[in-house]
Order: structure tokens, then sequence, then C-alpha cells
């Protein structure tokens, strides 16, 4: 199940980070997320309500920019991050967002399938965007222009 998230979920939010991510977000980071008006986090429950993933993005006029997307390794390749992604670009709709950019890993190809599976496209690159290790970041981004908005 995939709902908005809320300050209690900053503590699981803050393992799902730390399974993930070299540099892991806090559980203040989440919090301070959301106190912002810019910002939509969703969270995805297993079958016993517990938060198993997660994706974050920011709205600026008409620009939305995703901040993370993580899902706890044991439950990858079951759908749970693109159904996240839909969550965030039905938001970006709603919002009448023109784009969703995001950057991900170069070497991070199963993300970037992901990403272009639902609609994003290479736009371009960070030299050295990520640090621990260092890697360049690719930026890819879904434009809503035109899209149809029944087909989701």
């Amino acid at each position: 199940m995939i709902r908005k998230m809320t300050a209690d979920d900053a503590p699981a939010l803050a393992n799902i980070e730390r399974a993930c991510f070299a540099k892991p977000w806090t559980k203040d980071d989440f919090l301070e997320k959301l106190s912002l008006d810019t910002a939509h986090y969703f969270v995805y429950e297993n079958e016993n309500g517990e938060a198993v993933a997660y994706i974050g993005m920011n709205a600026y006029l008409d620009e939305g920019y995703i901040d993370n997307i993580a899902v706890l390794p044991e439950y990858r390749r079951q759908g749970i991050a693109n159904a996240l992604i839909n969550a965030a670009a039905d938001t970006a709709k709603a919002l009448h967002l023109s784009f969703l950019s995001l950057e991900v890993r170069e070497s991070n190809v199963a993300a970037r399938n992901l990403y272009e599976k639902t609609r994003f496209v290479f736009v371009g690159m960070r030299k050295n965007f990520y640090s621990a290790p260092k890697e360049n970041g690719v930026i890819m981004t879904r434009y809503f222009d035109g899209e149809d908005n029944q087909n989701e």
C-alpha cells in the first residue's frame, strides 16, 4: 500500500536509507522534509504495515525533482519502485508540473532501466555528482506535456 509519509515514518525511512545508501539521510532529515510545503513523500508498506520503501519529490512552480527513492533489498524487483514512481508522477500531474527530474548513479543500470521504462529520458550528466564512491550522476527527466493522463 502507498500512502503519504507522516512524522511517525521518519525512523523507519532512516533505516531504509541505511540499508540502501552509503550516505544515508537521518530521521531528522525526513522530519525537516515534512515541514516543507514543496515536499511530497510517499511510503510503501508491506502486508504487515511496515514501511519497506519510499519516494520523495519536491515541486517548485511547474518543476518537480525526485530527491530519493529507496526500496529495502529484500523487497526489490517486485514492482514497488515502479508503483512509487507512478505515485510521484500522478502527484506531479495533479500539481500541473511540466516535468519530473532526478539524478542516478551512472553505474546503476538497473535503476536507469527502471526510469526509462517509466518514461524518463536522459537529459545530461553531472560530473562527480556522487561521493562514497565518487561517480557521475545521470540526469533523467519525465516530461508531462502531451502525456496521456488516462493511461497511467
